[in-house]
């Protein structure tokens, strides 16, 4: 097998070190498992000296772009890819989802993340949510479940950047928690300082999808380890290598972390415990 990431970032060698890690430990040899950099396969598949595994692993959008579009026949799974990203890809290249092309998306459910929020903050009545042009087809999984769980929906369209700070006004304004989906069109490095103060001033809970976020200022955050992500894919790996297909449909993650700041959580006057929300999640959808 071939695990091939999208550059040398560390969610992306440490997920390879915990795929690889995870394959050794149920008896696959070290030396079957192959690592490459997206642009280092890339001069391999040009040469037309490519490599034959029996699975490539894609790390990342860059890898998943690089092995659709190769037209490669080697069954291949994308993990550490947003769900965006992924249905991008898959619809530029006119590909499908099938037993050859599968993935694991970075998002968490959205069901596991109004979960946290009632969890977190029971007293909470408004959801507010800021759509951009890669998160808004989510709306219409969002909007039931947001009513399954007894809340209000307020919910603002940003077409362009130059609308962001008016319709986070507006949100803010008619909510009780805001819900950070990502979006790089909304949530990036430039708009993330304003967003959260912002929030933090109209005393509305930010609860994001990563734990960059959560060192930031927002108050909780939901998301999955690289070395959650690397067991996660090993096992399906490990199924194809005992000749298994892969599934015919994208997975979401399997296991995850809730990240607490604690400091914005005291002024908000919140007390919340990152263990007992991770447990309490777990046991509510039953994960050993």
């Amino acid at each position: 097998m071939v695990i091939v990431s999208s550059d040398s970032a560390p969610a992306y060698t440490q997920t390879a070190e915990a795929l690889t890690d995870h394959l050794v430990r149920q008896g696959i040899a070290r030396t079957d498992i192959a690592q490459s950099l997206a642009a280092d396969l890339a001069v391999r598949l040009k040469s037309g000296q490519p490599p034959r595994p029996t699975v490539y692993v894609a790390l990342g959008s860059e890898a998943t772009q690089l092995l659709v579009a190769a037209g490669t026949q080697t069954p291949v799974l994308s993990a550490l890819i947003p769900r965006s990203s992924f249905e991008r890809i898959v619809r530029s290249q006119g590909k499908t989802v099938s037993a050859r092309l599968s993935a694991i998306y970075l998002d968490q459910p959205l069901a596991r993340q109004l979960a946290l929020v009632r969890l977190a903050l029971p007293q909470v009545r408004r959801l507010g949510v800021l759509w951009g042009s890669e998160s808004a087809d989510r709306a219409t999984g969002l909007r039931p479940l947001v009513a399954a769980n007894g809340l209000d929906l307020q919910e603002t369209m940003v077409t362009q950047p130059d609308d962001l700070p008016l319709a986070l006004a507006q949100v803010l304004a008619g909510s009780d928690v805001l819900l950070a989906l990502a979006d790089p069109a909304i949530y990036n490095s430039n708009t993330l300082q304003n967003i959260l103060m912002s929030s933090f001033r109209a005393r509305v809970p930010l609860v994001a999808f990563s734990p960059a976020y959560v060192r930031a200022g927002a108050v909780l955050a939901l998301y999955t380890t690289p070395l959650q992500a690397g067991q996660q894919a090993a096992e399906l790996v490990l199924g194809v290598l005992r000749g298994k297909p892969l599934p015919d449909h994208v997975l979401e993650p399997n296991d995850f972390e809730v990240g607490v700041n604690a400091q914005v959580a005291h002024v908000l006057d919140l007390t919340l415990d990152a263990q007992a929300l991770r447990l309490a999640l777990r046991r509510l959808e039953r994960l050993p």
